[in-house]
């Protein structure tokens, strides 16, 4: 009988198809879904712990920098004469305990005395040197 050679074999081509769909579908599988995925998830992470750090920082550098402060509780209007020294009108109101009605009452001793300067300066019993808020 007469032998034929083949040089297809069915065998061997089946092996290798299924060989290279298997391998084909994890490839597509590992760069479509696995990798992305896992990449996402870490950068989606990492923005998170980037975003809570931040926070962090800026709160901590907040509460450091924002102490509670002493505020006054009286205020007193300085009047200044023309030369510049302290001096005193009969007849106005120079006490108060809030900062708004003596800049109020301050704005308009200037309309009334417009010669005169004043300042608006803090009544602490123990400070001794008084702080100048404002001065007109």
């Amino acid at each position: 009988m007469h032998k034929v050679l083949r040089i297809f074999d069915w065998k061997t081509y089946s092996f290798t198809a299924i060989a290279v769909i298997a391998f084909s579908n994890i490839v597509v599988e590992l760069f479509s879904q696995t990798i992305p995925n896992v990449l996402v998830t870490f950068f989606r992470n990492a923005g998170e712990v980037v975003i809570l750090g931040s926070v962090c920082v800026f709160a901590v550098a907040w509460l450091l920098k924002a102490r509670p402060h002493n505020r006054p509780k009286r205020y007193e209007v300085v009047v200044f004469d023309v030369f510049g020294q302290k001096s005193k009108i009969d007849g106005i109101r120079t006490e108060f305990k809030t900062h708004d009605v003596a800049w109020s009452f301050m704005k308009e001793y200037k309309k009334t005395y417009p010669l005169c300067n004043f300042a608006l300066v803090s009544k602490q019993i123990k400070q001794e040197k008084q702080t100048i808020f404002k001065y007109i």
